[in-house]
């Protein structure tokens, strides 16, 4: 069949791959190169949020951990131990079956995972799209109707609302900012006081975050948050102490209670991610393929 994918984020370009891979004539509609989205603001630790309501979460992270492990070779991949820190009363989360090295301390949950540079991978990622076929377009959509296609796959992200009519859809913005990498070896997270703090190494740079902030829409950086982040990550890594600051990046998370993934007529949604469109971004495009099939 004739396939456009509408976004080209994290979520689209898996869609658009296996699509293509199942033998379909697939175009992405985007509005931007992959290093405009939103995807690569993130900070690209692959494990979804410890409460979640949708159970396919698990399926949808087990799947997409494993094709991360399978593409180990590819730029802005690996897998690094690290820790989060959740109320002691809160059980393991079922997606913990994906991970491995797991431990628990109290509150301390370890386990290995993949920090996932997301501008190198973004890139990549559209490279390998563009190798089976798939045809790229830049312009904004404004409606699925402005799309020539069999099935339109509904994967832009934020937009995703607009176009579907569902006002469910929030802005969860996110503010980060890039430090120096001094040679860390593990990531961290940590939620304490209402805030959100987590050190991402990517060898090059640190992604230390960071702000949730719903329903603010807005993407000028604020530079007294920046200087919080940065002093609650330095408290959180002392190996980031006397690391440069490179700069500062500012997304819109497509906020929504759970994950759309269905088909309505011709057209499939897969929007409302949140900030785990990294993590669930391989196991959404299968399902994806199969609603198209």
């Amino acid at each position: 069949m004739r396939i456009t994918v509408a976004g080209g984020g994290v979520v689209g370009l898996s869609c658009a791959y296996r699509l293509a891979e199942a033998g379909h004539s697939v175009t992405v509609v985007t509005a931007g190169k992959p290093a405009e989205t939103t995807s690569a603001v993130a900070g690209g630790l692959i494990y979804p949020p410890v409460a979640r309501p949708d159970e396919r979460v698990v399926r949808w992270t087990e799947t997409t951990v494993g094709v991360y492990r399978s593409l180990l070779a590819a730029p802005g991949i690996r897998f690094l131990p690290g820790w989060i820190r959740v109320p002691s009363a809160v059980p393991n989360p079922p997606w913990l079956t994906a991970m491995t090295d797991v431990s628990r301390e109290g509150s301390v949950l370890a386990f290995t995972t993949a920090p996932v540079d997301t501008p190198v991978y973004l890139t990549w990622l559209a490279e390998q799209v563009a190798a089976l076929g798939v045809r790229t377009e830049y312009r904004t959509i404004t409606s699925p109707a402005d799309l020539d296609a069999d099935v339109v796959v509904n994967a832009t992200g934020l937009a995703g609302g607009t176009l579907a009519g569902d006002d469910t859809l929030v802005p969860v913005r996110g503010q980060v900012v890039h430090l120096a990498d001094p040679g860390l070896t593990s990531w961290s997270v940590e939620e304490a006081d209402g805030d959100l703090t987590y050190v991402i190494p990517h060898g090059r740079h640190v992604v230390c975050g960071g702000t949730e902030e719903i329903g603010r829409n807005d993407l000028e950086p604020d530079a007294a948050v920046a200087a919080a982040i940065v002093r609650r990550c330095r408290e959180l890594e002392p190996r980031l102490a006397d690391a440069a600051v490179l700069g500062t990046r500012v997304g819109l998370r497509p906020g929504r209670p759970s994950v759309r993934l269905e088909r309505v007529g011709d057209i499939v949604h897969c929007y409302g991610h949140g900030g785990a469109g990294i993590t669930l971004a391989w196991g959404c495009a299968e399902d994806v393929a199969s609603l198209v099939a």
